[in-house]
């Protein structure tokens, strides 16, 4: 009853906080009697709250008592586990160092309680009502998948997954990933046949077999008797190895972000397959919450190398955030 009066009589803003990279994204939706009058969304050049985002928000706030600010928790130190007890919780985390939400009796997302007290601190110049996390707006958005498949379900955001294993429902594995934390080349999935095939091994060159003939194109430098001939030839020297140069950059940016979740996506699920508890059974599809736009690349990867059944579904965190915050307050 209360509700429906505070409805009736005031509006509601919902401020919602997206850390993305090395800025913030605030969308702010302004809700009256149930509907949503005007949003707006905003990027600050900040990973914390600096003044043009304090203000930008203070006006906000200010023009209804009604106000709710969320964000999305970015944690290194938070997970989910298949549990709400608190004692079976104790095989996974510790609990006393660690604050976990119940999802649906049927799983628990947890980050560290001093990740939770940096947060607050970091914002109390607006206050945070709600610190959500991005299992729960994974489980949310594919619920309807979750409930019926064995199979990955990903949110990749900028820099982050937030990796899970369900079958029908069950958890049965979770870990959030950051793409930067492994950056080493080992293990890569590349066939190197190729490369092989083009290096020569110095033992395999017989020496005496050399053509003089060919040994005999280097005397060109020697008619290099003009000062201007000379800088010619430095100079196609210069280009040959800026040419090397250029290419060893491209193959170093050949290396891109969405290798880098694949490979994160790789050694997950060997490591699902490594768990005693793990069944025989193999995992054939994976559904990805794309809330940065990754590209075709990744579908390729997962696809050619790991044999799986790819779905990619967009996301817009933000608007996510705002229905979670509005969920809390039914």
């Amino acid at each position: 009853m209360i509700a429906k009066l505070i409805d009736a009589f005031y509006t509601k803003i919902f401020i919602n906080i997206i850390v993305e990279g090395t800025t913030s994204v605030v969308y702010v939706e302004v809700c009256s009697q149930g509907t949503v009058v005007d949003s707006v969304q905003m990027r600050f050049d900040t990973i914390s709250i600096n003044s043009k985002m304090y203000e930008f928000i203070k006006n906000y706030i200010k023009s209804s008592p009604y106000y709710y600010i969320s964000i999305l928790d970015k944690s290194l130190t938070q997970g989910a586990v298949p549990t709400c007890t608190a004692g079976d919780m104790s095989d996974y985390i510790d609990v006393d160092s660690s604050k976990s939400v119940c999802i649906s009796n049927a799983l628990a997302v947890y980050t560290s309680e001093d990740e939770i007290r940096l947060i607050n601190k970091e914002y109390k110049s607006i206050g945070l009502d709600f610190i959500f996390s991005p299992f729960v707006i994974m489980t949310r958005f594919f619920n309807d998948k979750i409930e019926r498949h064995f199979a990955m379900f990903l949110l990749v955001e900028d820099l982050n997954i937030s990796f899970t294993i369900f079958d029908n429902s069950k958890l049965l594995y979770a870990k959030y990933l950051n793409i930067n934390t492994n950056d080493d080349k080992e293990g890569l999935l590349i066939d190197s046949s190729l490369d092989e095939d083009i290096l020569l091994d110095m033992d395999d060159i017989d020496l005496e077999e050399v053509d003089s003939d060919d040994l005999d194109d280097f005397g060109d430098i020697e008619d290099l008797d003009s000062s201007d001939d000379i800088d010619e030839f430095a100079e196609a020297l210069d280009m040959k190895e800026i040419v090397e140069e250029s290419y060893e950059v491209e193959e170093e940016e050949g290396f891109n972000e969405d290798y880098k979740r694949f490979l994160l996506i790789h050694d997950c699920v060997n490591s699902f397959y490594k768990d005693e508890e793990c069944n025989s059974d193999f995992v054939e599809s994976i559904f990805i919450a794309d809330a940065i736009g990754v590209s075709k690349d990744l579908k390729r990867y997962l696809e050619e190398e790991m044999f799986l059944s790819v779905v990619i579904r967009k996301i817009d965190l933000c608007v996510e955030v705002c229905e979670m915050a509005k969920a809390e307050l039914l």
